[in-house]
């Protein structure tokens, strides 16, 4: 038994030896897998569920009602912000402006930033934020919900918890996420680190070219 569960940690870390063009080695799937069986045709197959981004409920910088739907058939990049941080979060989102610059024309592809200090982060607040970052149109959206439920979903992102006092002594790494169309999360990246960015649009590429990101399956 301890075998087979290393032997899953191991899959869990590694990168898919799947390739979908010459040379193209598709981005690993992070998170939980469960295996499940069923019967297709009289025949008993195993089939793999990879960890999902939940359902959540938050309204954008325009005051548009966003949920998980809103990212239907969209690869996203993910972080966890407030507009007041003094520290790491300036660096992350100018470092952001590179991955916006690079794929804004794109329709397919979209940022969200979720405040975690949503009493102090109105609408209004994170309008102010986007127009100073020069930010505009449907392609990055800086999201406000209620901070319990915020908090919840960074766990699902895979992210460090941030503690109950928040502004002052929030606990967070500074990454952004790669989710694919399908809410999988495929890859993890120190925002303020400029080479990491670089590696995070390149793998952006990457994962629009795979077939199931193509198809929609």
């Amino acid at each position: 038994m301890m075998k087979k569960l290393i032997a899953a940690i191991v899959i869990i870390l590694t990168y898919s030896a799947c390739k979908f063009n010459a040379g193209q080695t598709a981005l690993p799937i992070y998170g939980n897998r469960t295996p499940v069986t069923k019967t297709i045709d009289g025949k008993t197959v195993t089939d793999t569920v990879y960890q999902t981004i939940p359902g959540f409920k938050t309204v954008n910088q325009y005051g548009d009602s966003i949920t998980n739907k809103s990212l239907d058939g969209n690869i996203y990049v993910a972080d966890f912000f407030f507009t007041t941080c003094p520290s790491i979060c300036p660096i992350m989102h100018r470092n952001m402006l590179n991955v916006y610059d690079a794929f804004k024309a794109e329709k397919d592809i979209k940022i969200i930033s979720y405040s975690i200090d949503p009493k102090h982060d109105s609408v209004a607040i994170l309008k102010k934020y986007a127009d100073k970052l020069g930010v505009t149109g449907n392609t990055w959206w800086l999201l406000q919900g209620k901070k319990e439920d915020i908090y919840k979903l960074s766990e699902s992102y895979l992210v460090t918890k941030p503690q109950e006092d928040a502004k002052q002594l929030f606990i967070h790494d500074g990454y952004f996420i790669l989710v694919d169309k399908q809410k999988r999360i495929r890859g993890t990246y120190d925002g303020t680190l400029p080479e990491q960015v670089t590696k995070l649009i390149v793998d952006i590429k990457t994962l629009k070219a795979e077939p199931d990101q193509i198809n929609g399956k």
